[in-house]
C-alpha cells in the first residue's frame, strides 16, 4: 500500500471510531488503541505534508492561535425564540398558527432546549467551512479553529448531504467534564468556574485552540437552515444524524399541546438525569412549508416557541435600594443583594423595574426577598417573606431626583418608569447614547466599547456620539491601557461606520421607541433624514405600523436644536443620512396601500423573495386574512380553509405569475 493510501485509509478509521465513541457513544476499539493509530497518522503526515487534509482527525488537538476573531455575517439571521410557562401560551401561541395557517392540522415536533452556546456551522462539499458564534444574531465571531477540536463536530460528512448548508445548535459542558475541570482549578488553587455554561461560552473566544481541546466540550445539533429540500423539521433532524451530526434522540412527535404538556411535564422531573443541563423544551411547527408560510416577527420565528422549565428560587437579604439611570433618561430601581448561590451563579443584584413594582410587593431595605432567575437567566425579586421581616422596617420612599445629577424625576402619565428630563446634561444619558450609537446592530464600531466611551467622556474629549468623528489617533494614545495598535483601530472602526446604511444609523440615534423594525420602515418610507425630519405627526402615523408613540417621538426628538445639530453634524463627517443608490434602485410605490398575502409553494421565486418583491414596491404582506386583504398571492398547497376564507371575503386571488407581471 502506498503511503497516500496509508493516510487516507487511518483518516477513515479514526473518523469512524470517533463517530462511534463522541457521537453514538459506542467505541468499537480502547482509547489506547485509538491513541496509537493516531500518532501513527500524526508521523506520516509530518513526514508527508503534501498530503495535508484540513479535515484529518490529527487537526482536532488544536494548536492554532486566534488573535482576532473575524466578524461573519450569517448567510440566514440566528433569531431569538419567544417563551412560554404555562400550557395557556401555548394554546394561545397554536390559535396565533391557526389564524395564519387557516385552521389546518399542524403537527409539532418536541426538543429539549440545551443550555450553551449557540453555534452556526457551515458545510461545503462535505467538509467543515466555518462556526460562527450567534453574535447579535445578525453576525458573529468565526471560531472555527476551536470548532474544530470539538470531536463530536465532523470535519467530513457522509451520505447524501446537500452541497452547502448551515447546521445550527449548542456547545455545551457536560455535567461530568464540568465537575473534572473544576476538581483540576480547585487542586491547582484556582477559582472553580460558576457554571457550564458560561464555561462553553467563554471556552469558544479562547486564542489557543490547543486549550480548547484539552476541554470536554460537545455538540449538540437540532437545526438545519436555508433550503435542503426536506419536507419536515423531524426528517431533517434524522437526516443530519445520518451525514455524521450529534443530534439527540429525546425529540418527540406531537399531535396537540396536551401531549406537548405530557414532554414537557416529564422533562421537568428527569432532565436532572440529563448528562448536561437543560432549561426548558422547544416546541416547532414540524411541517417546513407551514414554517414558511408562518414567517417571523422582527425577532423570533413565528413556527417555534420555547417552554421554560420553572425557575429556580433562592432567599436572600436586600441590602439596599438603588437607581440606575439608562440612556433614555428611564429610572430602575436596582435590589443590591446578600450574595447568594441561584442556578449556577451568584447573584448580587437584581431589577425592581419601576415604583409600581415594589409597592405591589411592599419590597423594603434588610427584607429577606425571593430571587427567581426570569427564564433562569436575569434575576428578579417575586416575593417578600414578612415572617422575617424586622419590627423596625420603613416603607419604600421612590427616589425623586435622578441619582446622577439631581434633576426633579417625572412620570408621563400612562408609563410605569420614572424619567430624568436632563437630556443634554445628565452623565450616564449622554454616555448610554453614545454606547448604544456604537452598538453592533447600530454603527458597530469595531476597537471601541463602553469603557473607552466612559474614559472619552470622563477626558472632554467627546460629548456625544458625534464627535467621535473629530477624534483623532494622538488624543486617543494617551488614555489608559490604550497602546498605538489599539487607537489605530479605534480611528480605523470610527472612519468605516460611515459606510454603515441609513437604517442602522437611524437605529444607532437612539430616537425612544425607535428600535431596528422601526428604524427600517422609516428610512425605506422617507429615503433620508431630512425628509423624515420634517415629517409632522399626522404624517408619520399614517405609516405603516407606526403609531402614536413613535410619531410623537420622532417629532419630539426633531423639535430638539441640539440633536438637529448633531445630525447635520454626522452628515457632514459623511454618516450615511439617506438610502444607497443601490437600496432605492429596486423601490418603487406601484404596489403603496396595498395589502397581501403569500400563501402555498411557488415555482420561481420562494416566498421570501415574494415578500421582499411587495415591499421593494411600497405594498404590505400580511400574515392572515382579513378585510383589509386586497390580493392573495395563491402558491401550489394553498390551505383551503384559507382559500375558503378568501372567497367568503370576496378579496381576489392571484398566482404567481400574475403577480409578478403588475410589479
Amino acid at each position: 500500500m502506498n503511503i497516500e493510501n496509508k493516510i487516507n485509509q487511518l483518516r477513515d478509521e479514526l473518523r469512524k471510531h470517533n463517530h462511534n465513541y463522541y457521537v453514538l457513544d459506542k467505541p468499537t476499539i480502547s482509547d489506547y488503541e485509538f491513541d496509537m493509530k493516531l500518532k501513527e497518522l500524526q508521523e506520516l503526515e509530518t513526514q508527508h505534508p503534501e498530503y495535508y487534509d484540513a479535515t484529518s482527525p490529527t487537526l482536532r488537538v488544536g494548536g492554532a492561535i486566534t488573535k482576532n476573531f473575524e466578524t461573519v455575517v450569517h448567510d440566514h439571521r440566528m433569531y431569538s425564540l419567544d417563551n412560554s410557562y404555562s400550557k395557556e401560551d401555548l394554546d394561545d401561541w397554536e390559535k396565533r398558527i391557526q389564524k395564519i395557517l387557516g385552521n389546518v392540522e399542524v403537527e409539532f415536533i418536541c426538543e429539549l432546549k440545551y443550555d450553551g452556546a449557540s453555534i452556526s456551522l457551515t458545510y461545503e462539499n462535505g467538509e467543515l467551512l466555518r462556526g460562527v458564534t450567534r453574535g447579535d444574531g445578525f453576525q458573529g465571531d468565526n471560531v472555527t479553529n476551536n470548532i474544530k477540536t470539538i470531536k463530536s463536530v465532523p470535519l467530513k460528512l457522509k451520505g447524501d448531504h446537500p452541497q452547502k448548508f448551515d447546521i445550527r445548535g449548542e456547545i455545551i459542558l457536560p455535567h461530568e467534564g464540568f465537575a473534572q475541570m473544576n476538581k483540576e482549578r480547585v487542586e491547582a488553587g484556582e477559582e472553580p468556574y460558576m457554571n457550564p455554561r458560561n464555561t462553553a461560552s467563554g471556552s469558544l473566544k479562547l486564542q489557543d485552540s490547543a486549550e480548547v481541546a484539552r476541554r470536554p466540550l460537545d455538540c449538540l445539533l437540532y437545526n438545519l437552515t436555508g433550503s435542503v429540500g426536506i419536507a419536515s423539521h423531524f426528517e431533517s433532524l434524522e437526516k443530519a444524524r445520518s451525514w455524521g451530526f450529534k443530534v439527540p434522540t429525546d425529540a418527540r412527535l406531537c399531535k396537540t399541546t396536551d401531549e406537548v404538556m405530557e414532554y414537557v411535564n416529564y422533562w421537568e422531573i428527569h432532565r436532572h438525569d440529563l448528562p448536561y443541563e437543560t432549561d426548558g423544551v422547544v416546541v416547532k411547527v414540524n411541517s417546513i412549508s407551514q414554517q414558511e408560510e408562518l414567517g417571523y416577527t422582527a425577532k423570533a420565528p413565528r413556527w417555534a416557541m420555547a417552554y421554560k422549565f420553572k425557575a429556580e428560587q433562592a432567599a436572600t437579604v436586600l441590602n439596599k435600594i438603588t437607581y440606575q439611570v439608562g440612556r433614555t433618561g428611564a429610572i430602575t430601581p436596582v435590589a443590591n443583594l446578600e450574595p447568594v448561590l441561584l442556578a449556577g451563579t451568584t447573584v448580587k443584584r437584581a431589577s425592581l423595574h419601576n415604583a409600581d413594582q415594589i409597592a405591589k410587593l411592599d419590597i423594603r431595605e434588610k427584607d429577606t426577598v425571593f430571587v427567581e432567575k426570569g427564564g433562569e437567566i436575569i434575576p428578579k425579586i417575586v416575593g417578600v417573606d414578612l415572617d422575617k421581616r424586622e419590627e423596625d422596617s420603613t416603607v419604600t420612599i421612590y427616589a425623586s431626583t435622578c441619582p446622577e445629577c439631581d434633576t426633579e424625576l417625572v412620570r408621563k402619565e400612562g408609563e410605569a418608569q420614572h424619567y430624568c428630563p436632563n437630556y443634554n446634561g445628565c452623565p450616564p444619558q449622554i454616555t448610554g447614547r453614545i454606547q448604544h450609537f456604537i452598538s453592533r446592530k447600530a454603527m458597530d464600531i469595531d476597537g471601541l466599547g463602553a469603557e473607552t466611551v466612559e474614559l472619552l467622556f470622563k477626558e472632554g474629549l467627546i460629548r456625544n456620539y458625534a464627535d467621535l468623528y473629530s477624534l483623532e489617533k494622538e488624543q486617543v494614545i494617551p488614555l489608559e491601557r490604550m497602546a498605538e495598535k489599539s487607537a489605530d483601530n479605534l480611528i480605523k472602526g470610527i472612519e468605516a461606520s460611515k459606510q454603515i446604511p441609513f437604517e442602522r444609523v437611524l437605529y444607532a440615534l437612539g430616537i425612544r421607541f425607535v428600535g431596528e423594525t422601526v428604524a427600517k420602515k422609516l428610512a425605506k418610507e422617507y429615503k433620508n433624514i431630512n425628509a423624515l425630519r420634517a415629517a409632522n405627526y399626522e404624517e408619520l402615523v399614517e405609516v405603516d405600523e407606526i403609531g402614536g408613540k413613535i410619531a410623537e417621538s420622532v417629532v419630539d426628538f426633531f423639535g430638539e436644536e441640539e440633536n438637529v445639530a448633531l445630525v447635520e453634524e454626522l452628515e457632514s463627517k459623511g454618516v450615511q443620512m439617506k438610502l444607497s443608490e443601490e437600496a432605492l434602485q429596486n423601490q418603487t410605490d406601484k404596489l403603496k396601500g396595498i395589502t397581501f398575502v403569500v400563501s402555498g409553494v411557488f415555482e420561481k421565486v420562494s416566498r421570501n423573495e415574494l415578500k421582499k418583491l411587495i415591499e421593494d414596491n411600497g405594498g404590505k404582506v400580511a400574515s392572515s386574512i382579513s378585510s383589509k386583504t386586497n390580493y392573495v398571492v395563491a402558491g401550489a398547497n394553498m390551505g383551503p380553509s384559507k382559500k375558503e376564507k378568501a372567497e367568503k371575503l370576496g378579496i381576489a386571488m392571484i398566482d404567481e405569475d400574475q403577480f409578478l407581471t403588475m410589479v
